[in-house]
């Protein structure tokens, strides 16, 4: 009722203005009108709620479901699978439970983990090594703005315990890797990169073991545009002693091209 009475105003006082000045007055009017509504929607104690995601890089897991405070947030996840985000409340110390997907509800493995309000995380479940149903539960804190323009950001994680440590190439188009250097150099198993900086172009993703020169995974050729944020996970595609590696690649921010 006040915005009525504050619009029949203006109307009489610009009776007789020109068109301009009116469309001005009705403009800023609704600019009041709409930053009084935002003002409704910032409740008092309001707190933004995290977002979190799964990504599966366990050999020996079964298929899995993953609860964060009891809530179910993935379900049936096996090997290589990285997750869309789910929303749960901001939690400084939150029971995250990993639990077979059948066959009972005693969870495999629980702990407990800070999950900020307004980031972006992943949980990453891995091997310890330690036993056959030994599991490392880690909480990453994902990037969730995208790279700056004409650059594009990747994180890799390398979860090949097999191949060992790597090399990790990103070939622009018309080089080799005979003469190219890589962007990461002897990255362990088990270890992962921050987020790297490169500048935007047609590229190749090529990972060979460390200090050698053929090809463990080699992709086809992808054009990146500026702005793309993204998580490489590298992983065996079996626990032989000589396997290939495969690669899944999730968009963190920015574009999904």
């Amino acid at each position: 009722m006040a915005i009525t009475r504050h619009t029949s105003t203006i109307r009489r006082f610009l009776a007789g203005s020109s068109r301009p000045v009116w469309l001005a007055a009705v403009a800023a009017l609704s600019l009041a009108a709409s930053m009084g509504i935002s003002a409704c929607v910032n409740v008092a104690g309001y707190t933004q709620p995290s977002l979190v995601r799964v990504i599966d890089a366990s050999y020996v897991a079964p298929a899995i479901n993953v609860l964060v405070a009891g809530n179910l947030i993935a379900g049936n996840l096996g090997q290589g699978a990285i997750t869309n985000y789910a929303t749960v409340p901001a939690n400084p110390n939150a029971l995250i439970s990993i639990a077979a997907a059948t066959g009972g509800t005693t969870p495999l493995v629980t702990t407990h983990g800070t999950l900020l309000a307004g980031h972006q995380h992943s949980i990453l479940i891995a091997d310890n090594g330690a036993a056959a149903n030994g599991y490392l539960v880690t909480i990453l804190e994902d990037q969730q703005v995208q790279a700056a323009g004409g650059h594009s950001a990747f994180r890799f994680l390398n979860q090949a315990p097999r191949t060992g440590s790597v090399d990790i190439y990103l070939l622009p188009t018309g080089i080799t890797l005979a003469n190219a250097t890589p962007v990461v150099s002897d990255l362990a198993a088990g270890a992962m990169t921050g987020y790297l900086s490169f500048t935007s172009q047609t590229v190749t993703l090529v990972i060979t073991p460390t200090g050698l020169i053929t090809p463990k995974y080699s992709s086809t050729a992808f054009s990146l545009i500026g702005g793309e944020a993204r998580t490489v996970l590298i992983y065996d595609t079996q626990l032989s002693s000589n396997p290939p590696v495969t690669v899944t690649t999730w968009v963190d921010a920015g574009p999904s091209n």
